[in-house]
């Protein structure tokens, strides 16, 4: 072996971008509003009432879950012990968002698959952003 052996610097890399909730925000404000209009002209307009809704109760989901997450975690952090998760408030979430799906398929306001395909917007803009940071990653890397 030899008596020259120098340490291997790594090659410097792209630092991790933190996911952008932002962005991921705004992909499923468009895709609710783009989703509602392609829903009026293709389908009907209770299909595209009904994307437009639950796109609505996607960001009301998103948001009422970032603000529960928030005080668990707060007032964990104040009192140093570990967070314990109250079944019943992230069980009333989902009963209150349940309920209001209910009401629209007891009175046939809207379609019932727009409204859950609304609701799905918070999936489909993740696996965009997704796409987006693969490809941007892809494209903007050295070694091609």
């Amino acid at each position: 072996m030899s008596d020259d052996l120098e340490p291997v610097v790594a090659e410097q890399q792209q630092p991790i971008m933190p996911i952008s909730h932002g962005r991921i925000l705004v992909i499923m404000a468009v895709l609710a509003v783009l989703g509602s209009i392609a829903g009026f002209v293709f389908v009907s307009a209770k299909f595209g009432i009904g994307v437009l809704i639950g796109g609505i109760l996607a960001f009301v989901n998103y948001y009422w879950l970032k603000v529960s997450l928030k005080k668990v975690f707060d007032n964990a952090a104040a009192n140093g012990e570990k967070p314990r998760l109250l079944a019943l408030k992230y069980f009333t979430r989902y009963l209150v968002l349940g309920c209001i799906i209910a009401i629209f398929y007891a009175t046939d306001a809207v379609s019932i698959v727009g409204l859950i395909l609304g609701m799905a917007g918070f999936g489909f803009a993740v696996v965009i952003e997704g796409f987006f940071r693969i490809f941007t990653g892809v494209f903007s890397s050295k070694e091609i």
